[in-house]
């Protein structure tokens, strides 16, 4: 836990207090990034493999998690809309055909590496906490629309031109991500006081998942 969160939670906390202290989760990470023109070949194909195998099987689940564990009607709601749009268009098709095409369908060893991180995250999702998961699912989709130009840089030098997973979620993203601090302030009035380590230990869980797809360690 940093000494922002801390303090962050000190005193009254608030949507814009907590958004902020997101953002700057987000651009750390976005900050340590390796530079794509670095990296190898395989590298490259190592951070879509394990990106893949992380997402395509797991976000719906996560953000079912939200949806149970939410106790509001306007939380439920918006969480719905996100859910609906994931399974309507086919997200998870969205994201093979991304992969498949720039030479990132995940092995087992691919799976093998995000695995003890992902179980985390799992578990955490599992405990069916709704002001943490809020925050942790809120955290995410604004790094996943910051983290869609990388990951499309990637996988143009690996010679990919299906880009329709990344166009769609760089966009979609800025709705899901305000709509899910809506959400959390809905979820925050019926909510008992939440302490620092409770309410951001699913960012924590997810930024060290993160890390390891990005790194493969």
């Amino acid at each position: 836990m940093t000494s922002a969160a801390v303090a962050l939670v000190s005193n009254e906390v608030t949507i814009a207090s907590i958004q902020a202290h997101l953002d700057r989760e987000i651009d750390d990470l976005i900050a340590s990034l390796p530079d794509p023109g670095q990296l190898s070949a395989a590298e490259r194909r190592g951070v879509i493999a394990r990106y893949s195998a992380v997402l395509e099987g797991n976000f719906i689940y996560w953000m079912t998690g939200a949806y149970i564990s939410a106790g509001s009607d306007q939380a439920r709601a918006k969480i719905m809309d996100n859910l609906r749009e994931e399974v309507r268009d086919c997200h998870p098709g969205m994201m093979r055909r991304f992969a498949i095409a720039a030479a990132g369908s995940p092995t087992d060893a691919d799976a093998q590496a995000v695995s003890r991180d992902l179980m985390k995250v799992r578990l955490f999702i599992g405990r069916l906490e709704a002001v943490p998961i809020v925050v942790t699912m809120a955290f995410f989709e604004g790094f996943i629309q910051r983290f869609m130009p990388y990951l499309a840089d990637l996988a143009q030098r690996q010679g990919s031109t299906e880009m329709e997973y990344t166009d769609v979620h760089g966009v979609c993203d800025i709705t899901h991500t305000q709509e899910l601090f809506r959400a959390l302030e809905a979820e925050m009035t019926l909510a008992p006081r939440t302490s620092a380590a409770e309410m951001f230990e699913g960012v924590n869980l997810l930024r060290t998942l993160i890390r390891t797809i990005v790194f493969g360690n």
